[in-house]
């Protein structure tokens, strides 16, 4: 039975505090670093989601009525898919949104991190709830008194049937970010001093001796 070439012995001599917490792991001090710029980030994703929602009011597609005395008669032939491409044009609306987000976020060289990775998919999950707030709000149906007022021309409003689609604008978002990670060959992200900034906090490695014979 072969002896281990070196003695067991303590990871550190005595008196010794050990590894700090950002010896452990680097990315405390980047946390730091990036969290103003991640508020930011999110916050300014939850505002877009404001024009996201004019955009889907915009482009949704409605249906008129006109009313008479017997009811509500539909002008033209309204599709019988009308619900479903409402739900459609907000799909393609935050796909926008989210790529656009996900592009700015990686653009971002100096904070690319697990900050604004956290940013990136708050902000847009909020990009999702404002848009669809918004859009159903400049685009109610009609009321109960303009259903009774023969003779007017009413819109149906929009409203969002599926409350999956809420999840495209993250999901699309960190794809792009995730896609610009696995193209990047570098660890720190092409961040500028990332590598100087992630060594600094770990111990120094010293050279191992050769082993005896």
């Amino acid at each position: 039975m072969s002896t281990p070439p070196f003695p067991p012995g303590p990871p550190f001599p005595a008196g010794h505090p050990g590894p700090s917490p950002d010896a452990r792991w680097g990315g405390r001090r980047e946390l730091r670093a990036d969290r103003r710029s991640a508020v930011v980030l999110a916050l300014g994703l939850a505002l877009a989601g404001i024009p996201a929602g004019v955009l889907w009011r915009v482009l949704a597609p409605r249906a008129d009525f006109r009313i008479t005395e017997a009811g509500p008669v539909p002008v033209g032939t309204p599709s019988s898919e009308l619900l479903a491409a409402v739900d459609g044009v907000f799909v393609l609306v935050l796909s926008a949104a989210g790529l656009l987000a996900g592009l700015v976020a990686w653009l971002l060289r100096r904070r690319r991190g697990v900050a604004v990775v956290l940013a990136l998919a708050l902000g847009t999950a909020a990009t999702g709830l404002v848009a669809w707030q918004v859009g159903e709000l400049l685009a109610p149906g009609p009321s109960r008194e303009q259903l009774t007022e023969v003779g007017a021309r009413v819109s149906t409003g929009i409203e969002l049937g599926s409350l999956p689609a809420l999840a495209v604008a993250p999901f699309v978002a960190l794809l792009v970010y995730v896609l610009g990670v696995l193209v990047n060959a570098d660890d720190s992200l092409g961040r500028p001093g990332g590598g100087a900034a992630r060594g600094a906090g770990e111990p120094e490695q010293q050279p191992e001796p050769a082993a005896l014979g």
